[in-house]
């Protein structure tokens, strides 16, 4: 029978030490962490702090092209990376259910381990709970990251101005559809992966490298592309027009949505990211991207225009506009 995360683990006592030190800092093996303080102290010199957190609790915890480990790190590591900030190091805080099985929670914090390692971005401290049975949904994650932001780098959603594009950096609602077919629910197989994966390694190099150019960036996950770029036409007061052509949408993700009925422009991304640039440079931020491995499908999508604020729309391959609404509830929850 399969070790599982019993009550005890949770008390504060041996049991939670011994876990922590076998599950989490065997794997996240750093100075800072391994001093054991209530918090970490780092000394990152001069410049602008970014800080961003949130909570991970994907069902299933498990999915082709990720988990809930790697969808932690890489979800918080590009949030700061949006922001123009380089990633420094992140928390990582676990609340496991009573009979959740120790070896997935080991795999789970080997996938941190390994995205972490992949980012760049080490684990510093963080927390862990057990509650009880039906008290959870199996193992929910909380991480906060911290990143350092350069002289001269300023972006932000206000920042989209008239006559700017609108990039993508890959292909559009692998996340979402992955996630779908991975409940396991509609009766529906397709060979199709997560793209979730951390971008900084990416996008801090071009940020540094076009910083006057680059206005916005923003990682399309919950509400997907369309719902990100409501938010950002909102709050630049400018309309934002796509061309539905230059969208790449794999096949898989375009036969999955066709036969349930969805827009995969509402379907969750979390491994890419929308661009917003001054056009001049936008040819050459494609250049840039593509000989990237996760950024050879970048395209130019879109246009910014000043025409009706906050408006976010569509043209198809035959001329004619839809309106693509902010939308008023989750289109698939527990995505992340």
């Amino acid at each position: 029978m399969k070790a599982k995360i019993k009550l005890a683990e949770g008390s504060g006592g041996e049991a939670t030490a011994r876990l922590i030190k076998e599950v989490f800092w065997s794997r996240f093996n750093n100075a800072e962490l391994l001093r054991g303080n209530d918090a970490a102290v780092l000394d990152w010199g001069s410049g602008r702090l970014a800080v961003t957190t949130d909570s991970f609790v994907v069902t299933p915890w498990k999915f082709p092209g990720g988990d809930i480990g790697r969808l932690a790190v890489a979800g918080t590591v590009n949030d700061l990376t949006m922001m123009g900030a380089a990633p420094q190091a992140l928390t990582a805080s676990f609340i496991i259910e009573e009979g959740f099985e120790l070896e997935s929670l080991q795999q789970v914090a080997q996938s941190i381990a390994d995205t972490s390692a992949e980012a760049g971005v080490p684990i510093i401290t963080g927390d862990t709970k057990v509650v009880e049975r039906g008290a959870a949904d199996g193992l929910f994650i909380n991480t906060t990251g911290i990143g350092l932001v350069e002289p001269g780098i300023d972006l932000g959603g206000a920042k989209a101005l008239p006559g700017d594009k609108v990039i993508i950096t890959g292909t559009v609602g692998d996340h979402g559809a992955t996630i779908l077919i991975a409940r396991g629910e509609l009766g529906i197989s397709a060979q199709i992966s997560s793209d979730a994966a951390p971008l900084n390694r990416m996008l801090f190099p071009l940020i540094q490298e076009f910083r006057e150019g680059i206005h916005v960036m923003r990682d399309p996950t919950r509400g997907g592309v369309a719902v990100t770029l409501n938010e950002i036409a909102r709050q630049s007061k400018v309309s934002i027009r796509l061309n539905e052509a230059q969208i790449p949408i794999l096949p898989e993700v375009i036969g999955i949505t066709g036969l349930l009925g969805l827009d995969p422009l509402y379907l969750a991304n979390e491994g890419k990211a929308l661009i917003i640039t001054a056009p001049k440079i936008a040819d050459n931020v494609i250049d840039y991207l593509r000989k990237e491995p996760q950024g050879q499908k970048a395209v130019i999508i879109g246009t910014v225009e000043p025409e009706n604020p906050g408006l976010v729309s569509v043209r198809n391959s035959n001329g004619g506009i839809r309106v693509l609404p902010m939308g008023s509830g989750e289109l698939l929850p527990r995505i992340c």
